[in-house]
């Protein structure tokens, strides 16, 4: 399948949908219906999800014991079935079913292709407030029950038990649910996902009241993120009788968790959202969940090496032909994936992240007995947001900040603007500051290692570099020795991942590292919540101000007459698209393909998705399918060959959700590893040339 099609990336389409119903008249709600789907499935919907009782209305009282109504429902879900052979999409509809002179269900049915893959009768039936439906239906059968029936010819399954997939499309595996089946303390969708289900679909006549929608969003979100799946969700609106109730015509669609679209309620006409889940972070996510599989095992009274029984691992099948040319993705994919784009998410995150970082340092100084802090402080990003840090462990364990000793250390590339910066911070934090010039002791050792530069010849070096990154790290230990202190590292978690540090004595080292955690795309926006939650003082939040519009540089090399200052981004990328990498590698374990679809759908275009906050507009900036390539395959050639630091780093507390690299947490990984299978498989799948302009986009 073309790289460029969001199922050869592991999504697939759905829609919930709110039809306005026309009561009692299940004909002409079964062409609207038809209609309705004939549109969906031109638009790549592979599934499609209509309200409890859609073919009647759910408002139809004492009439579903009429004959006359069910003959009707009958002669539309006909129609609805005979209209699917068209369509390559699975379709889920309310109805009454009658199996026999006694006994209506309320029932979803799911058709998919000229056949009725199975018939899910509601499990729990509400009798209470405004509900009285075992008035007109019978109790469901108990699980692992199914009743024979034959709606319009067709011969099927009424049973509460079975998930249905669609041949071709093997990562969708759907369980169907009605209304109050989503209320009860153990749904019927919880042993379904255990059961291998990967989207739930809910289809609701559940009449509003003041609160309820909340309500229900809050049980869907809760259910996906226990269940690692997706939850589609439509409820009944308009059309319905308002005799003595209202309809909103709910739609919404969570996956793990998050919400992914939700529509406009209280609508006139036809509404609902059409959104792409993605299947494979679904199954990344509960291979990663390690409990997913044993709480399935549990539940289901099997051990370790029983085997799972095959009821629980076969879906009713329709065969598909996964559409073609949807190269479009219908939801956001962020480009911070470590930063929220929403305020108030964001300010939680920062708050949080702020904090771990400041009790786990507490938590060591207390552990080894009080010691001063021994911190470099460049006028940099990462040495700026560890020092914040240290002051406000210090203000915690109600000592005076003078104990923290902050050595700006200018090399022979350190520019007047950082050292400035560094300085004007301490001394407004109130910090012990001192100027330790590294100059005359890298002159020395490289001068006794022969190096040309002490010849006075500009070869400038990883020696040279590392020297000056070298003797930072020594004289800080060395410092720490001296006066009972334990040294700080600043290194953050994206530099890191790429090996940007130099190891062993060098940045790569220290005594406890409060910043490992941190990727670099995060650090700026700490700062900046720092700065609005006026944590540090007016004078601190100039200096930081400042800091934060500085350029990303080492300052190792020196700047020739009319150059720019060394960029670290010129060199090693832009971080932005490394700590998206980094996220989608070690959080979801994604193959390079996919990360690589990913990275293209998010950064292809600067007007599309959104921005952090206060993202200035100059920085916006886009990325073709090349470019991403490219600085892929670097992250993936670094990430490899860099292990070997990563194995040795020092202890620093996990902060984000995506993961951290520790050697003794979440990431373990032999130094010899090497990145060929996983460039292999980039080269393989992303095509070299950038094409993506043309037909569906």
């Amino acid at each position: 399948m073309d790289f460029t099609n969001l199922y050869a990336q592991g999504f697939a389409r759905v829609a919930a949908r709110v039809l306005p119903v026309h009561l009692a008249m299940p004909l002409e709600n079964a062409r609207a219906i038809i209609d309705d789907v004939r549109d969906l499935w031109g638009h790549g919907v592979v599934l499609a999800a209509y309200p409890e009782l859609s073919e009647t209305g759910y408002s139809c009282d004492d009439l579903f014991a009429q004959e006359t109504l069910l003959d009707a429902t009958e002669a539309g879900l006909a129609m609805i079935v005979e209209a699917s052979r068209q369509w390559g999409c699975m379709v889920v509809v309310g109805a009454p079913i009658r199996v026999d002179p006694a006994s209506v269900y309320n029932c979803a049915v799911v058709i998919a292709q000229g056949e009725i893959l199975g018939v899910v009768p509601k499990a729990y039936l509400p009798n209470y407030r405004e509900f009285y439906e075992n008035r007109w239906f019978a109790p469901s059968p108990s699980a692992g029950e199914s009743i024979p029936v034959t709606i319009a010819g067709h011969q099927t399954w009424l049973r509460t038990d079975r998930s249905y997939g669609l041949a071709g499309l093997d990562g969708l595996k759907v369980w169907v649910e009605v209304c109050e089946d989503m209320w009860v303390p153990i749904p019927p969708s919880a042993s379904g996902v255990l059961d291998g289900a990967t989207v739930v679909v809910n289809i609701s006549g559940s009449p509003i009241t003041i609160g309820k929608a909340e309500d229900r969003l809050l049980l869907a979100r809760s259910a996906s993120l226990r269940g690692q799946s997706a939850y589609v969700f439509t409820a009944a609106g308009p059309g319905e009788s308002s005799t003595d109730l209202s309809w909103d015509g709910q739609a919404f669609v969570c996956e793990c968790g998050e919400v992914l679209a939700q529509s406009q309620r209280f609508p006139t006409t036809a509404s609902g959202v059409m959104v792409d889940i993605d299947l494979a972070r679904i199954q990344a996510e509960r291979t990663r969940m390690t409990t997913f599989e044993r709480n399935h095992r549990h539940s289901a009274g099997l051990g370790p090496t029983d085997p799972v029984r095959p009821s629980m691992t076969r879906p009713g099948l329709a065969a598909l032909d996964a559409p073609a040319a949807h190269s479009d993705l219908l939801r956001e994919v962020a480009r911070f994936p470590f930063v929220p784009n929403d305020p108030a998410r964001l300010a939680q995150d920062c708050y949080e992240a702020y904090n771990i970082q400041v009790y786990g340092l507490v938590r060591r100084m207390q552990a080894i007995g009080s010691p001063k802090l021994v911190i470099g402080v460049s006028g940099g990003l990462d040495s700026t947001h560890a020092l914040i840090v240290c002051a406000k462990a210090m203000d915690l364990l109600g000592r005076d900040r003078s104990e923290i000793l902050a050595f700006t250390m200018p090399g022979f590339a350190t520019s007047q603007a950082t050292k400035a910066s560094a300085l004007h911070l301490m001394d407004a934090l109130g910090v012990t500051a001192h100027t330790l010039d590294i100059r005359p002791a890298a002159t020395q050792m490289l001068t006794d290692l022969g190096h040309p530069f002490a010849d006075g010849q500009p070869q400038y070096d990883v020696t040279f570099e590392n020297v000056q990154a070298g003797l930072r790290t020594d004289y800080l230990f060395r410092i720490a020795n001296q006066r009972g202190g334990i040294v700080v590292g600043t290194g953050d978690l994206s530099e890191l991942a790429l090996g940007w540090c130099t190891y062993g004595v060098g940045d790569q080292m220290s005594h406890y590292a409060v910043n490992t955690g941190v990727p670099k795309t995060l650090i700026q926006y700490l700062i900046r919540w720092v700065i609005s939650a006026d944590l540090v003082g007016s004078e601190a939040n100039e200096v930081l101000e400042t800091i934060l519009a500085q350029e990303i540089s080492p300052e190792l090399v020196p700047v020739a007459d009319g150059k720019s200052m060394q960029s670290t981004e010129s060199i090693i990328g832009p971080y932005a698209l490394h700590d998206f990498f980094l996220y989608h590698f070690l959080r979801r374990g994604a193959k390079p393909s996919r990360i690589a679809y990913l990275a293209w759908m998010a950064w292809r275009d600067v007007e599309q998705g959104s921005w952090p906050l206060d993202w200035a507009e100059d920085r916006k900036v886009s990325y073709d399918l090349h470019t991403i390539r490219a600085w892929l395959e670097f992250f993936l050639s670094r990430f490899f060959a860099n292990q070997f630091k990563r194995s040795a780093i020092p202890n620093g507390p996990k902060v984000a959700a995506g993961g951290t690299l520790s050697p003794r947490g979440d990431w373990r990984m032999p130094s010899d590893a090497s990145a060929h299978t996983w460039l292999q498989e980039l080269h393989g799948n992303v095509p070299l040339e950038d094409s993506t302009h043309k037909e569906g986009m």
